[in-house]
């Protein structure tokens, strides 16, 4: 179902980005630099390039943002995964303790006459 879903969505963005590379071919000038509006500091390419950067860029910096919302909850996964492996440790003594008391012989304490 999550295939599905996924190629329901991916394909048709696959499309669209297609379309407007193909059709947005010509090149245009980003001007680096808003105070000087002469040919300044700017870069020619094609505008699907921008637009394809501004994407790519928005989706890195868009995973950096969740990456870091989300340090919390990876240092509390890591902080339970080391308690509960300190548990496991120690249960793992103990029933090793309990199987060295159980397989020594009891001695019977007899009444004193």
């Amino acid at each position: 179902m999550r295939k599905l879903f996924a190629g329901l969505l991916i394909v048709p963005l696959g499309l669209v980005l297609v379309a407007l590379a193909v059709v947005n071919r010509k090149p245009v000038t980003l001007g680096l630099n808003p105070f000087d509006g002469a040919a300044g500091l700017g870069v020619e390419a094609p505008l699907f390039l921008f637009l394809l950067g501004a994407f790519a860029s928005g989706l890195v910096v868009g995973g950096f943002a969740t990456w870091l919302g989300q340090g919390k909850w990876r240092l509390m996964a890591r902080t339970q995964a080391r308690e509960a492996s300190n548990w496991r440790r120690q249960a793992d003594r103990l029933e090793k303790e309990l199987e060295g008391v159980e397989a020594r012989p009891r001695r019977v304490r007899l009444p004193a006459a």
